[in-house]
């Protein structure tokens, strides 16, 4: 009986809670993915613009391109913005200490913006591609010269799409043209980890023959959360040349899930790949030879949305918000929209914040076409 007391109680209590946000105003329901957006002429060119980095404030973009004006075949770039809502800045040439007369590619940058990794085929390496890094005291100052991870993590085969984890812990990477000894197909995803930042690397582990094909599996991307891998993949069961994939596991401790295809909002006939996402989760950006673009590879991103009609009455109002209470404290995924957007384990007030900003978003929508 006390339980039951309780748990009407905390429903009422919840209800107060959002029913002064709500304001009788409901929207249709939303998609996982927004309809993909290029990025426009300030970045992307005739030529190709790919493999892109975004620390965790979100105000510089890392890419690399072959276009005019680099120091070598394929250099590194950097945009950046005032803030989150601004439009990107002209891009930047990250120079001759960080770029190579030869091809340097697939940036990918840590979350404070210190650390800077990439794939680079120049001399002095262990193999034809290799990773290397570069650092920065801080954010406003310029970058070191780049030094090789060295052959624990690189070897005689191809070593390119760095994606290093937001606690620096974990380091993902894929093979190339020239596949890593003990994989499962033409290029798989990879795994190196250290205790600590101060530690070196680890011996680099294969994802394994559930996330990995016979085919090529490129260009790794943890999400923040460590809940989410996203790569590109030429696997067959998608529906272009290579299309952007990705796997999920439990905790930071699981294994990984079977690698599902991000579908056909992301996916096209062309060639799409090289994904990466917001800190927050909410925007996927990726490279994409697709029409509409401004030539070669472009830069793309779409937002990433939860899905908050939780009953699947086109709708997301009260019946919704009172699913979720109903689900408070469990790890039901059809309520657990938290605080990124495919949940965190546990349904609480991380996912009843993202409804409700998603009630009051659509409440002020109304208000403006009012």
């Amino acid at each position: 009986m006390g339980r039951l007391i309780g748990a009407t109680a905390r429903r009422l209590s919840l209800s107060v809670l959002v029913t002064f946000l709500y304001m009788a105003g409901v929207t249709n329901a939303d998609f996982v993915f927004g309809e993909p957006v290029n990025l426009g002429p300030t970045v992307n060119t005739e030529y190709s613009e790919v493999g892109h980095a975004i620390p965790a404030d979100g105000l510089s973009l890392y890419f690399a391109s072959d276009r005019t004006g680099g120091s070598g075949k394929h250099d590194l770039w950097m945009m950046t913005r005032e803030t989150t809502s601004d439009p990107w800045g002209e891009p930047v040439n990250l120079g001759p200490t960080v770029n190579s007369s030869i091809f340097d590619t697939y940036p990918a940058i840590s979350a404070d913006g210190r650390s800077l990794y990439f794939a680079s085929d120049r001399a002095w390496g262990q193999g034809n591609w290799d990773l290397w890094m570069t650092t920065r005291e801080t954010t406003s100052d310029p970058w070191g010269e780049p030094v090789n991870l060295g052959p624990t993590v690189n070897s005689t085969a191809d070593e390119i799409g760095p994606n290093i984890s937001a606690d620096g812990l974990e380091l993902y990477f894929s093979g190339y043209l020239v596949a890593r000894p003990g994989g499962y197909g033409n290029a798989d995803l990879w795994v190196t980890t250290r205790s600590t930042k101060d530690d070196p690397w680890g011996t680099p582990v294969n994802l394994g023959g559930t996330v990995n094909s016979s085919s090529y599996d490129i260009s790794p991307f943890v999400l923040p959360d460590g809940l989410m891998l996203c790569f590109y993949s030429y696997r067959p069961g998608g529906y272009g040349e290579a299309d952007i994939w990705m796997t999920r596991r439990a905790t930071d401790s699981d294994p990984w899930e079977e690698p599902v295809n991000l579908g056909p909002t992301i996916n096209t006939p062309f060639r799409d790949g090289k994904p990466s996402f917001s800190a927050n989760g909410s925007t996927l950006y990726f490279a994409s030879d697709r029409p509409g673009g401004s030539g070669g590879n472009d830069l793309w991103q779409a937002s990433v949305i939860p899905i908050v009609d939780l009953n699947g009455d086109e709708l997301v109002d009260m019946a919704d918000i009172d699913i979720m209470i109903d689900c408070w404290g469990t790890d039901d995924s059809l309520c657990d929209i938290g605080p990124m957007p495919w949940g965190d384990g546990i349904v609480d007030v991380e996912d009843l914040i993202v409804l409700v900003e998603r009630i009051v978003e659509a409440k002020a929508d109304a208000d403006a076409v009012e």
